[in-house]
C-alpha cells in the first residue's frame, strides 16, 4: 500500500479522495530530526511552506529507498532541494498552476491597503482614534506597476492591475516574453526608475536579495514594494532604511526571512502592511492544490515511475 506523509495539511477532500483509493495518508507535521526519522516509512512526501526537505532529510530516506516522490503544494521548490533530491531518485514536483489568482489578488489588496491606508485606519479606528485627515492616500488608476518575474503570478497580477487602469511594466531573467504586447518589457533599472508601485515574483536563491539598498537607490521616491513571493527576495533592512528615510512610501509583505515572523520590525512599522503568507490560503486555491496533488499521484502510480532512491551520481 502507497504510504503518503502529508506534512503541512492539505484541503480535506483531496485527503479524503487519496484515502478512497485505498492509499494510507498521515497528516503529521514534524520538526526536521524527527523528520529524518519517520520519512523512511512513506512512499510521498508532501508539504507546502513549512517543512524544508534539505539533503539530510533526502538522505535518511534513502537509506530505506521507500521516498519516490516529494509534491510541494504551491508554487516554485525552494524549500527542496530539488537537484540532490533528483540525483537520488527521487520525483519532485509542485502546483505552479493553482494558487496563481490567489496571490494575484492579494498583491491588489496590499496595493489598496497601502494607497488608501486602509491597513492603518483599521487599526486607529479599533483604538477609537479618527485620524481622518492623516489618511489622504493615492489612486492607483494611471500608476505604473512594475513586475518582477513574469510568470504565472507576475502575469495574473499584470492582468488585475490593467484591468484596474494602472500602467504595467515587467522584466525577467528570460528577457522580453512573447505573446503580451499590452505589457512593456524593461531592463530592471528602468523598471526600478518609472515603478510608482513594484511587485517581485521570482523565487530566492539563497544569496543576495533581488532588491537591496542600491536598487532602493534607483527607485522613484515615494514609491512602494509588494512582496508575496518569498522571504529574502527584499532585503529587510533595507526597506526599514528605506521607509523611516521616507525614500519609499509603504510597502506590503506576505512573505519574511524568518517564519513565523517573531518581534519582526516590518510587522510593527506603520508604512508595512504584512500578512502571515497567506498568498495561497483562499479556499479556492487550496481545493485546486488538492485536485493537483491527487492527480500528480495518481499519474505515477500509473506510470509506474515510483521507483525509488537511486545511487548517488
Amino acid at each position: 500500500m502507497l504510504k503518503i506523509l502529508v506534512a503541512d495539511g492539505m484541503e480535506k477532500a483531496a485527503v479524503e479522495k487519496l484515502k478512497d483509493m485505498k492509499f494510507e495518508v498521515v497528516e503529521q507535521y514534524h520538526e526536521q530530526e524527527e523528520l529524518m526519522e519517520k520519512i523512511k516509512e512513506f512512499d510521498v512526501l508532501v508539504v507546502r511552506s513549512a517543512t524544508k526537505v534539505r539533503k539530510p532529510v533526502i538522505d535518511a530516506a534513502c537509506e530505506t529507498g521507500r521516498l519516490k516522490l516529494v509534491i510541494r503544494g504551491g508554487v516554485g521548490v525552494d524549500n527542496i532541494d530539488a537537484d540532490y533530491a533528483r540525483a537520488k531518485g527521487i520525483i519532485v514536483r509542485n502546483t505552479p498552476n493553482a494558487s496563481s489568482a490567489s496571490v494575484a489578488e492579494l498583491v491588489i489588496g496590499h496595493m489598496f491597503n497601502l494607497a488608501r491606508f486602509i491597513h492603518n485606519s483599521n487599526v486607529t479606528m479599533r483604538q477609537g482614534k479618527w485620524n481622518k485627515k492623516a489618511y489622504e492616500g493615492i489612486e492607483i488608476f494611471g500608476k505604473t506597476l512594475g513586475v518582477i518575474g513574469f510568470g504565472r503570478i507576475g502575469r495574473e497580477t499584470a492582468k488585475k492591475a490593467k484591468a484596474l487602469g494602472m500602467n504595467v511594466v515587467y522584466t525577467d531573467i528570460a528577457g522580453e516574453i512573447n505573446g503580451f504586447p499590452e505589457y512593456k518589457y524593461l531592463s530592471m533599472d528602468d523598471l526600478l526608475a518609472v515603478s510608482d508601485f513594484m511587485t517581485l515574483h521570482v523565487p530566492y536563491s539563497g544569496e543576495r536579495a533581488v532588491i537591496g539598498r542600491e536598487e532602493i537607490g534607483k527607485m522613484k521616491d515615494g514609491a512602494y514594494i509588494i512582496n508575496c513571493a518569498r522571504g529574502g527576495v527584499v532585503d529587510e533592512g533595507a526597506l526599514i532604511e528605506a521607509l523611516d528615510s521616507g525614500k519609499l512610501a509603504g510597502a506590503a509583505m506576505d512573505v519574511f526571512v524568518e517564519e513565523p515572523a517573531k518581534n519582526c520590525p516590518l510587522c510593527s512599522h506603520d508604512k508595512v502592511s504584512c500578512t502571515p503568507h497567506i498568498g495561497a490560503s483562499t479556499m479556492e486555491a487550496q481545493e485546486r492544490i488538492g485536485e493537483e496533488i491527487v492527480n500528480i499521484i495518481l499519474d505515477f502510480v500509473q506510470e509506474g515511475e515510483l521507483n525509488g532512491c537511486a545511487e548517488s551520481l
